[in-house]
């Protein structure tokens, strides 16, 4: 299948159908909230940014948690009662960001998430789209994770953890929000 080039004047995307097995379906565009609104829409997302140009993606099967089937197990039903971590929401946006972006990755270096990620993602949390989970332990920030939340359904982006378990402290809070909010 043919890998689309898209237009920064024209805001249209390709099916999702026509993405390769791998998931990627075009390169270009921008990263400005109407794309990247338009583009969460139909199930595609901006990956990385290579030269200047930005990648996207619409992988199939994707994964899918309904938050009715989150199982917590008891080792992290101790954690969350240790009051050991707080956890805020929307409060550190950036903070999560730049973090997601400086975890180590294995023997992968550096990270998708450049400048225009960071300007991209901030203007969809000024706006109210994008969200994020922050996750404290004596005042310092150890983990959290960042996404986009459309109608019902929250993306997530991406997440990091200084400490055991904070970024699962983080996931299962998110979860049980989106939870009550159904």
């Amino acid at each position: 299948m043919p890998v689309y080039r898209l237009d920064p004047a024209q805001l249209a995307f390709p099916h999702p159908k026509m993405a390769e097995p791998g998931g990627l379906l075009a390169v270009g565009g921008l990263l400005e909230p109407e794309w990247l609104v338009l583009a969460y829409q139909y199930g595609i997302f901006p990956w990385f940014e290579e030269e200047g140009e930005f990648y996207w993606f619409s992988p199939d099967p994707r994964c899918v948690l309904y938050p009715a089937e989150l199982k917590v197990h008891k080792s992290m039903r101790s954690v969350f009662n240790s009051g050991r971590f707080q956890v805020t929401l929307d409060q550190e946006f950036e903070a999560v960001m730049l973090a997601c972006a400086n975890v180590p990755r294995g023997k992968h270096e550096g990270s998708w998430i450049t400048d225009a990620f960071l300007a991209g993602y901030k203007a969809l949390f000024e706006k109210g789209i994008a969200h994020s989970v922050e996750v404290w332990e004596e005042g310092q920030l150890v983990g959290g994770l960042y996404g986009v939340s459309l109608g019902k359904i929250f993306y997530g982006e991406s997440m990091f953890a200084k400490a055991t378990n904070a970024s699962k402290v983080g996931f299962i809070t998110l979860v049980r929000a989106g939870k009550k909010r159904l």
